[in-house]
Order: structure tokens, then sequence, then C-alpha cells
């Protein structure tokens, strides 16, 4: 029913350019600060029930700017600024933050993106300890906070609608502030190897009754699993590589489209997740 015509989905990219510069207050207090520079690049397909199609209700106040427009771009200026502190020889901490970024619209999808279009970056911030528990191991645990709430197209609900799809009030995917808890340990097994082991602990942002609009969008992920490891080939080059595993994980609700009298029973978006990534230092 939501497949339109032709294949269904979304692509959203995302660059950050981060030039920093970082003054070292005393040997051991320094601070940080990193201009960000975005761009962002979003296309959809199949979204045709959501712009006005026959035999669906009206959803959005910008028809024609709600799919299969091609790709959109959009750009924004940011800052995040941080602290890193030892606090004793085997004890660092260090905080940072950035305040939304405000972006400009996607203009071909004006009528799907809450605000006419915008898609902000939302604020988040963090904090961890490094703790050195002996001399060939070491601890990590941070904490990170998203607030996408705050921004309309991520956090506004998708439903019932107050408004059109678009309008400064209207449907978003309905995402809730997220607290996202990480531990890691690194052992130097040998003078050649360092072995990694991580632990990802995340809310769900997206709730049951927004399942329908986040069917394009399925971040539903709350736990990874990572393994890693460094290998010092010479003195000079070494080659890391790390393995990240997230299990399936689902929510089910009602469809949006029952409350438009369309027998559209419940809905169910799953994902899982798998990464691989690979890394050559050359040490000048």
């Amino acid at each position: 029913m939501l497949c339109g015509n032709g294949k269904l989905g979304v692509n959203l990219m995302q660059l950050m350019i981060a030039p920093t510069v970082a003054w070292k207050a005393s040997d051991n207090h320094a601070f940080g600060i990193s201009p960000l520079l975005v761009v962002q690049q979003f296309e959809a397909h199949g979204l045709q029930p959501f712009d006005n199609a026959p035999g669906f209700p009206h959803m959005t106040g910008a028809p024609g700017s709600v799919t299969n427009n091609g790709t959109s771009t959009s750009t924004g200026v940011g800052v995040r600024i941080g602290y890193l502190g030892k606090l004793s020889d085997r004890v660092s901490v260090g905080v940072s933050y950035s305040p939304r970024i405000r972006m400009s619209r996607f203009d071909k999808y004006q009528g799907l993106f809450a605000d006419g279009g915008r898609f902000d970056i939302p604020e988040n911030y963090s904090m961890g300890i490094n703790l050195r528990a002996t001399p060939t191991v070491t601890l990590a645990f941070d904490y990170a906070r998203i607030n996408y709430a705050g921004v309309a197209s991520v956090g506004n609900p998708s439903g019932p609608p107050v408004a059109p799809l678009g309008a400064a009030n209207g449907p978003g995917f309905g995402w809730k502030n997220i607290n996202v808890f990480k531990i890691g340990v690194q052992w130097q097994a040998t003078p050649q190897w360092q072995l990694r082991a991580g632990l990802n602990l995340g809310q769900n942002p997206i709730r049951s009754d927004d399942v329908s609009f986040n069917i394009v969008a399925p971040g539903v992920m709350t736990t990874h699993y990572t393994l890693g490891a460094t290998y010092a080939m010479a003195q000079q080059s070494e080659l890391t590589f790390a393995l990240t595993i997230a299990p399936s994980r689902s929510v089910t609700g009602p469809s949006m489209f029952n409350g438009f009298g369309m027998p559209a029973g419940n809905e169910t978006i799953r994902m899982r997740q798998y990464g691989l990534g690979v890394q050559y230092a050359w040490k000048f």
C-alpha cells in the first residue's frame, strides 16, 4: 500500500568537515573547538500515498514536493567544543558539545519534511572517562545524549496529524531524545597486538505509534557489539580492523492510515546491522 509506483526508499547522505583548533591550557588540561561545515543530500522514491495520491487522504500542503524529485542539497554551519583532562596517571576525562545545526531546506522535498523541508542536525553532547586499569589494560566509559525531539522534521509525531506534511508543526518521524552508554576495553596483548572489545547500549527513538512514517527510516537499533585489533607490522606502519554486529530488533504498531478510515491494520519495522572497518596507518 505504501510503495506507490516503483521502488520505495530514501537516501540521506551527510558530510561534516571539522577543522579543529586545540589549546593546551596546562600539562593536563586541553580545550578544542571545531567549526562544522555540513552538506546534506536527500532523495526519496515511492512515497506517492503521502503526496495526495488518488484514493488516499490529502496529507501534504505542497503536493509535488514529496517524492521522486531526484537529489536535493542542504547546507549549514555549526560548532563543536570539547575538553580533555588528565586527572592522574591512570584517569582521563573528556566532554564535548554541539548545539543544533540549522540547515537550509530541501527545496525539492518541502512537502515531506516539517517546516518547509528543513532537516536540521540535532543537539548532542557526550562525556567519558578513560581508566588505565593495568599497564596493559585500558577501560573506557562513555555517555552521549542526542536530542532528536528538538528538530521538527525528526521529532514531531507522525499522527494523528494536526497540520499537513511540510508545515512548521506538520508530521515528523516522531523520534524521541535518547541516551547512549558505551563501554570498551583495550588490551596490549603483545608488543605487536592490541585487542579491543566494546558494547554500545542505546535507546530506541521510535514509538509504536510512529511505525508507518518510519518504514523508510527504521532506526530501531539499541545494542551494538564490537571487536577490533591493531597489528604493528613494523615500527612505522600498522593495520587496524573492527567488526560491529547489531542484532535484529523490531517495533510493531498501528498503521497511520487506520485513522483515515482505511483498514490498514498493524505494521512492523525491523533492522539489523553489520559493519567491517579496515585501516592502514603509516607513522612519519
